[in-house]
């Protein structure tokens, strides 16, 4: 029989897992963290399991809290089994596996008076937001904070009881002030260039609509250090939970899988202090952004441009997507000639080695990464990972065929059929709207350009207007196989 996860069965699990050397009750609560999602707890929370393991600053436990259904789901499911998770790593030829313990505790999704009364609390020095990308009420053209979003203006309204992460870490950044306690630090998680001017701008940008004056108090008083961060961790379905019970003889409501590989850059911006990451492998730099730049652009940007001609041609996981050899030569020849070439130097690192690892850990058979999470969220991820590329390559007068095809079959996919007649269900927060725009492009490629909000000022730059409307045309025309071939073959 599988043995349930919980603390009283350490002894027991110790024989398949490794287990936390340290007490959980114990722990003290320094960081309350909004968004306990997969790569949250595959990432963050495992750094910090790594350092209290060492029997190091157990005065830095987690707190989690949400805003949205899923979260509650997560709480409920995570209660169950003492807010202990269990992390398989997987590689080609070696998974293992790992019970994690730094949560020790989630606040009632929901419940604001609750969560703002925690974030208040001196003991709370660090506020930490896993919220995807599309989670910063940003305007996908511009890539500024938007305050006219409905969600946003309702909290402006109600900021005593706010629904919104950035309403909830507002609400308790003022209640410290008015309590004389000195602010926490905001550290976004997600990948977001320039996370940390991202997140101060949501937080200040709504309370520009509260009070001026706390919003100049935000700007002047709180630290919001960027950072970037990396650990491919697909969602859990019930495949990873039987793989969990089958191989490890445990059973764990919501499990965590992902790749050996983790990465974790910051600033060293924490006023209130901060555990000793360093100690853990984390890097502390002055400036992130050359991290995140490479990051964001190679890999997300490499997640993007084989996401959509697999799932176009039936393929289920990452993996396969990369031994397929038209979709792998896809990812390699824009990579090479069109992102890599305009990624500026990153300290200690040569980009052509760290594509390299990107090829490898996409072809990690273990991981089980579908091309449908790839696919997720295009209208949110093409303006953050494809589009910024293609609009350097035109300021440089440079090609963009690649990149402009990337988008093309981005479009094509929301048509909401593959090549093969296979219906694509609804993966975007905006499908009804890319749906319909993406039928009207099949014959007039201009009106999915026509997305100004998306697209901004590349939708006027006729280089790309050509290139894209090209490849769309050429796609529909031909199929992705073909299409493929034909721009490996420089005839695109």
């Amino acid at each position: 029989m599988p043995i349930d996860l919980s603390r009283d069965a350490f002894d027991e699990l110790a024989a398949t897992a490794a287990v936390p050397h340290y007490d959980p009750a114990a722990l003290k609560a320094g960081i309350v963290h909004f968004g306990v999602g997969n790569f949250h707890r595959a990432h963050q929370a495992v750094y910090l399991d790594d350092l209290f393991n060492l029997g190091l600053d157990h005065d830095w436990g987690l707190i989690g809290a949400g805003v949205r259904p899923g979260d509650d789901a997560m709480r409920l499911k995570l209660e169950a089994q003492n807010w202990l998770t269990t992390v398989v790593e997987q590689e080609a030829d070696a998974s293992t596996a790992r019970v994690t313990a730094p949560m020790i505790g989630h606040l009632p999704v929901g419940d604001s008076a609750a969560i703002i009364a925690q974030l208040a609390e001196p003991a709370i020095r660090i506020v930490s937001l896993t919220i995807t990308e599309g989670g910063y009420y940003i305007d996908p053209a511009t890539q500024a904070f938007d305050p006219t979003h409905p969600e946003i203006a309702w909290d402006a309204q109600n900021i005593a009881a706010p629904r919104t992460v950035f309403g909830l870490i507002l609400a308790g950044l003022r209640a410290r002030r008015d309590a004389g306690i000195a602010p926490f630090t905001v550290m976004s998680c997600d990948n977001i260039p320039g996370n940390g001017h991202v997140t101060q701008n949501a937080v200040a940008g709504l309370a520009e609509l509260v009070d001026p004056e706390l919003a100049r108090w935000v700007r002047s008083s709180v630290a919001f250090p960027n950072g970037m961060v990396d650990r491919i961790t697909p969602a859990t379905t019930d495949r990873e939970r039987a793989l969990l019970r089958g191989t490890f003889g445990i059973a764990d409501r919501w499990p965590v899988f992902c790749e050996t590989f983790k990465q974790w850059v910051l600033e060293d911006n924490f006023p209130l202090g901060r555990p000793t990451l360093e100690k853990v492998g984390v890097q502390f730099v002055p400036d992130v952004a050359p991290f995140e730049h490479m990051k964001i652009r190679i890999l997300n940007g490499g997640h993007a441009t084989i996401a959509y001609p697999a799932a176009l041609l039936d393929i289920h996981f990452v993996h396969e997507a990369m031994e397929n050899a038209l979709v792998r030569g896809f990812l390699e020849t824009v990579e090479r000639e069109e992102i890599i070439p305009i990624v500026p130097p990153v300290p200690d690192t040569d980009l052509d080695d760290y594509y390299a690892l990107i090829d490898r850990r996409f072809s990690n058979p273990k991981i089980g990464d579908t091309i449908t999470r790839l696919c997720l969220d295009g209208s949110n991820r093409q303006p953050k990972f494809i589009l910024p590329s293609a609009a350097d390559r035109i300021a440089q007068g440079k090609g963009v065929a690649g990149l402009a095809l990337v988008s093309a079959f981005w479009a094509r996919y929301c048509y909401g059929t593959s090549d093969s007649g296979r219906t694509i269900a609804p993966n975007d927060p905006n499908w009804t709207r890319l749906s319909e725009t993406a039928k009207r492009a099949k014959d007039d490629p201009a009106a999915w350009l026509g997305m100004t909000d998306i697209f901004g000022r590349l939708a006027l730059e006729p280089a790309y207007v050509a290139a894209f409307s090209h490849a769309l045309r050429t796609i529909w025309a031909t199929g992705t196989k073909a299409t493929l071939e034909a721009y490996l073959a420089g005839r695109l």
